[in-house]
């Protein structure tokens, strides 16, 4: 029986299509197949970013001993978790419930109705110091169970899928309070690591909706703790090991409290709501660090994750090279830093960078992760900056990790508003070019009116998930405030009316995950999504599209259709805290005052025109910016329902808003 990923679009499929396993990609085919074999399925669900799902791979699927046995028991199904977020989504629920944790690989066994029975994450090929049972012994274990206990199976079967249908409904109605937002700024305080910056303790990830979150109250109480806490978590971000310091952009989370080691994939995800967070930070304090930053990873994303000709933003970069490398395309060792350096730049770089005899990388203890370990002198600028674009040049000439060029439409439309975020506040009108361009490609090939946005630009399935629609929309608004090209709102709106058909719960309020209309196994269960887990949650960016569709239109349906979503939510705002931080930033739209900005005045060069590129660049949260084409140039502000006299000269306008 042949393996049938080969014909597969995803990355990470076509990456196992040589081996041994006879694996299935997900669909009606396998369940068929295993329910007419009267076999357990394998669930395998990864991605090609994945440092673990690689070394399962090289460990066990292509075993031949290991594929032997998995072909003969099981139906083996492979699943890319960013083409089927859905699919993972509910499994990652139900092994959560068996093992306590989620994560990628994801090893799960079903039965062929689809619901888990066992699961875990990676398990090493024989039993090992960790605890984890060796996967042959598990696969003899669950084989045997299966025919020998099926009355266990099908009662622990049924009780998981019971437990995820409960868990996927997020909602928990509540009142929004000014007390609920200052609560949930609070709650986020008391995780914050003082001493490293960031929240929690190791391993630690970036929580970019949060900053934007406590750096919005800070601007309204001006709370010193607050501004600390989002300028020493950027600052330490930006220090650490986990942001790219000879390429630009960042690596997808710290292995340590520090943020020193990192795991060196780099997601388009965290990147666009990164870049986000360091522009409103330089937005709001004017630290040029934070604006190297995010000059750095624009670039990075220009060079390495965009497609210009076609319109796209690529998915991700790959943390390792090869089976059995552990970023060694991104660290270096002493001697490899002073081979491409003069002897100036390289005790600079060394000294800066921490780049000794013993670096941080177990698996080649001379291997160094550069961080930021202490600043050069004035002196010193032009040689760590020479050094580092020799670092550069060096390292272009190994083998580059794979990059996956999936274009999906929630993380495109992501990546889009950034750039148009980063065009304005870095005046880079490049940006704004490629995420018009992407943003026009997403509008023209993925929208289909009645059945709303596909989740991978150029493939018609899978469609109907509630993230592509509301990150498009999110990202037409940012087009329409940029460009004041009335057709962005009008495509917003359009999506936010699907999405009232086909994705909203007139019951309680909030919004499914997945569009009415069901599917195999799990996914006939529709969830209600609130936690930011890693990316923002849809009903969290919902609710913000619909703050901002009634600040832009002053409707009062879009006024009622935000308190019902985030009535339907507000109690479970507390539980979240950290997670719960795109929500807890649209609760800041509905209970604080709105900032409108209105210019009008001819099109092209102008007072005008700056008058709106000053709109743009101003810090304020909860801003909305409005172009208007007319005669003379006029720039008005509201704050609530309180506005100013017209004025007509950008520098009375940066005093207006100053």
């Amino acid at each position: 029986m042949p393996n049938l990923l080969g014909s597969e679009p995803s990355a990470y499929l076509q990456s196992a299509a040589h081996q041994p396993v006879h694996w299935l990609p997900w669909g009606d085919t396998a369940f068929a197949r295993a329910q007419g074999e009267d076999k357990p399925i394998l669930l395998d669900i990864g991605a090609v970013w994945c440092h673990w799902c690689h070394v399962m791979d090289g460990e066990s699927y292509e075993d031949p001993g290991v594929a032997e046995v998995l072909n003969r028991d099981f139906v083996c199904v492979k699943v890319d978790r960013d083409e089927r977020p859905d699919v993972d989504t509910r499994y990652q629920r139900a092994v959560q419930a068996l093992s306590g944790q989620g994560g990628w690989p994801l090893t799960a066994f079903l039965t062929p109705g689809g619901e888990v029975f066992f699961g875990g994450t990676y398990f090493p090929p024989e039993h090992n110091h960790y605890g984890r049972p060796g996967f042959r012994t598990v696969l003899t274990e669950i084989a045997r169970a299966y025919r020998e206990d099926r009355e266990k199976v099908t009662a622990n079967a049924r009780a998981i899928g019971q437990h995820v249908a409960e868990s996927l409904n997020e909602g928990k109605a509540g009142s929004v309070t000014p007390a609920l937002v200052d609560a949930g700024a609070d709650q986020m305080a008391r995780m914050f690591d003082i001493r490293y910056g960031g929240f929690g303790s190791a391993p630690k990830f970036p929580h970019p909706a949060a900053c934007e979150f406590l750096l919005a109250r800070w601007h309204d109480t001006r709370l010193d703790w607050q501004r600390e806490v989002v300028e020493k978590t950027l600052e330490a971000m930006a220090r650490g090991g986990i942001r790219d310091h000879v390429g630009g952009g960042f690596h997808r989370y710290a292995t340590d409290e520090r943020w020193i080691v990192p795991h060196f994939e780099k997601m388009s995800y965290d990147n666009s709501e990164l870049l986000r967070a360091y522009l409103s930070a330089y937005q709001a304090f004017g630290t040029p660090l934070f604006r190297e930053v995010a000059t750095g990873t624009v670039d990075w994303v220009l060079e390495v994750l965009s497609d210009r000709e076609t319109g796209a933003f690529y998915t991700s970069q790959d943390a390792d090279v090869a089976f059995g490398d552990d970023g060694d395309y991104w660290t270096w060792t002493l001697e490899e830093t002073k081979a491409g350096l003069t002897a100036g730049e390289a005790a600079v770089v060394a000294r800066v960078f921490d780049i000794g005899e013993t670096g941080e990388m177990h698996h080649n203890p001379k291997k160094n992760v550069l961080w930021w370990k202490q600043d050069a002198a004035d002196d010193e600028r032009g040689l760590l900056m020479d050094g580092l674009r020799r670092l550069k040049s060096a390292r272009d000439k190994r083998k580059t990790p794979f990059v996956d060029r999936a274009a999906y439409v929630n993380w495109n439309a992501m990546m889009a508003a950034a750039f148009l975020h980063a065009g304005a506040v870095l005046d880079r009108p490049e940006c704004n070019v490629l995420a018009l361009k992407v943003l026009e490609r997403i509008w023209n090939e993925a929208w289909g009116v009645g059945s709303g946005m596909c989740h991978a630009l150029g493939r018609a399935e899978p469609r109907g998930l509630l993230d592509d629609n509301v990150q498009a929309a999110t990202a037409f608004l940012d087009a329409y405030e940029a460009t004041g090209n009335a057709e962005w709102l009008e495509r917003a709106i359009a999506i936010m009316t699907y999405c009232r058909g086909a994705h909203w719960d007139e019951k309680t309020g909030g919004y499914f995950d997945v569009a009415a209309g069901g599917g195999a196994a799990y996914l006939a269960t529709r969830g209600k999504p609130v936690q930011d887990a890693p990316t923002p949650s849809p009903n969290g960016v919902a609710a913000l599209v619909l703050a901002r569709l009634w600040a832009l239109t002053d409707e009062a349906e879009w006024r009622m259709q935000l308190d019902r979503q985030l009535g339907a939510f507000a109690g479970a705002a507390g539980e979240l805290s950290l997670h719960g931080a795109t929500l807890l930033r649209a609760a800041d739209w509905a209970v604080h005052p709105a900032t409108r900005i209105e210019v009008a005045g001819p099109a092209g060069e102008g007072p005008a025109c700056a008058m709106h590129l000053l709109a743009l660049q101003a810090y304020r949260p909860r801003k909305v910016v409005v172009r208007r084409i007319a005669t003379a140039p006029a720039a008005t502000v509201c704050v609530g329902t309180t506005c100013s006299l017209p004025v007509d000269a950008p520098a009375r306008l940066t005093e207006l808003l100053a």
